[in-house]
């Protein structure tokens, strides 16, 4: 233990120490992983760590939680027995401040291949320290009904198939509770190509329907209708909604009263072409969806790729101002607005040696620019995997305009990992994000992993750099942390040593 004792009083030259976890030390399972808890607000609450006891049942396994606080405190734990389909879970706080376990990986290997269904969710009661599994709903023919425990794959398909035999259409529906008071409910009539007799539903606290919202009620393959949820609160329902006429696809702001389900406001949404509203609401990355909107006191904002001609040229943002129910729409092209800071740039976002701009995170800042920071990305043929060089981050002014881009130089590396999280600092004016690469020492010509730590405060960027690489048979994994710290999780599985620390950040 000595020379990890060195290398983290290394560490802690470059960070100010603040206060360290035993993660072996907490139950005695084998460890699963641990994620952050976020709440509804996006504010980091603490940590979930679990740990696995191995099968205890025909269908169960037990498995242990513990939860901590943004300090590293414990603060609960408690073994439960979750389904033995279940890998591991992970968590996340939803907005009855309950901590949902949700499944994160699959396990098959204890059951037979016609036996398999889906694990459930558990759920978490910090107040009582208490878990049970997460309660979900049906609605049909009027109805409420609990779903006790999934059907298997086999008996689901099997009844989608009598269903769709003897009605021609398979009825779907989701029941989902909301902050704001109730339930919401979504159900149609799937016909495989198409889908028709699409309502949104109101219920109260006690299941009790308060209105319904009718839509696409003729739906068939050339004409339907479409909503596409972009916020609520505890006065409206806002939602892009897409009406396609044979081949003419229009799109519109349409605005619900969450206590009547009346129309507020329906407006066109123009300025963007049919293929970049179709996609608005969502963004991936190669990796992972990322979170591409913000919602304000006064505004909703959309960041979204933006298509022309069934091509990617660039990115589009709208904005919702929630009071005056106006929708502003704006583009930014790679080569036509780009290029003046990346002269290699085309018109498809691809720079030197084949490799093209992929999104890695988006920052919506209080004043109302943006940040967008990319990867230089492209696919090795040879071994099937991505490679990764260079990090470009783009800042925007309030009106979408391109401020400035900074390039942060990296290795080229395969998986397209090297990027890993960030964190709004200051109250939401400035950000900074956490990157790490594989660098070799000029001098040495050894190669280690080093922990990029980039701040934009008052629009001045800053840099701090820290190794990390794997040392005396121990892994360093860096993991996002409350505002101004980064936390690092230090692991040698032959010593059983966990343990995690938080480090606060110079800025």
């Amino acid at each position: 233990m000595k020379k990890i004792f060195l290398y983290f009083f290394g560490l802690a030259n470059a960070l100010c120490y603040s206060q360290t976890q035993d993660l072996a030390s907490l139950a005695s399972g084998d460890y699963l992983g641990m994620n952050a808890l976020f709440d509804v607000d996006d504010n980091l609450y603490g940590y979930v760590s679990l740990y696995s006891y191995g099968k205890s049942g025909d269908r169960t396994k037990k498995f242990e939680y513990v939860i901590l606080d943004k300090n590293l405190n414990p603060i609960a734990n408690k073994e439960f027995e979750g389904d033995i389909t279940a890998g591991g879970y992970s968590g996340y706080i939803d907005f009855r401040k309950k901590v949902i376990l949700r499944p994160n990986s699959l396990d098959y290997t204890k059951i037979k291949m016609s036996e398999i269904f889906t694990p459930r969710s558990m759920e978490i009661d910090l107040g009582s320290n208490t878990i049970q599994r997460k309660t979900y709903y049906n609605y049909e023919s009027g109805a409420f009904k609990e779903i006790d425990q999934p059907k298997n794959w086999k008996e689901a398909r099997k009844e989608n198939r009598e269903e769709k035999k003897e009605k021609g259409y398979n009825y779907e529906s989701t029941v989902v509770e909301i902050k704001e008071g109730g339930f919401i409910a979504i159900e149609l009539k799937d016909f495989g190509k198409y889908t028709t007799d699409n309502a949104l539903i109101k219920f109260d606290e006690n299941k009790k329907e308060i209105w319904r919202y009718k839509y696409n009620t003729s739906g068939d393959k050339k004409n339907n209708e479409r909503l596409r949820l972009l916020d609520k609160d505890d006065q409206h329902i806002y939602f892009l909604a897409e009406k396609k006429i044979q081949d003419k696809k229009t799109f519109s702001l349409l605005v619900l009263d969450i206590k009547t389900g009346n129309e507020v406001a329906s407006k066109p949404v123009t300025g963007l072409s049919d293929d970049t509203l179709e996609n608005i609401t969502s963004l991936s990355s190669t990796t992972r969806n990322l979170d591409n909107d913000k919602t304000f006191d006064d505004k909703i904002v959309v960041i979204g790729r933006n298509f022309e001609n069934k091509m990617g040229t660039g990115f589009a943002r709208m904005i919702v101002d929630k009071k005056t129910f106006e929708v502003d729409t704006k583009r930014m092209i790679y080569y036509t607005d780009m290029a003046a800071f990346l002269p290699k740039i085309d018109e498809f976002g691809y720079v030197e040696k084949g490799y093209h701009l992929q999104p890695r995170d988006v920052f919506f800042l209080k004043d109302g620019s943006m940040g967008i920071l990319l990867e230089k990305y492209k696919i090795d043929f040879n071994l099937g995997v991505g490679k990764t060089t260079d990090l470009v981050y783009l800042f925007t002014d309030k009106n979408f305009k391109i401020k400035g881009v900074k390039v942060f130089s990296k290795e080229k590396s395969l998986y397209d990992n090297d990027y890993l999280f960030s964190q709004y600092l200051n109250d939401g004016n400035d950000v900074v994000f956490f990157y790490r690469d594989f660098q070799k020492n000029k001098e040495t010509k050894e190669k280690n992993w080093q922990l990029f730590i980039n701040t934009l405060i008052g629009g001045s960027f800053k840099q701090e750099v820290i190794p990390i690489s794997e040392k005396d048979n121990f892994v360093v994994t860096p993991f996002v942390a409350k505002e101004g710290f980064i936390l690092l999780r230090e692991y040698n599985e032959k010593d059983k040593y966990n343990k995690v620390r938080l480090e606060r950040l110079n800025y």
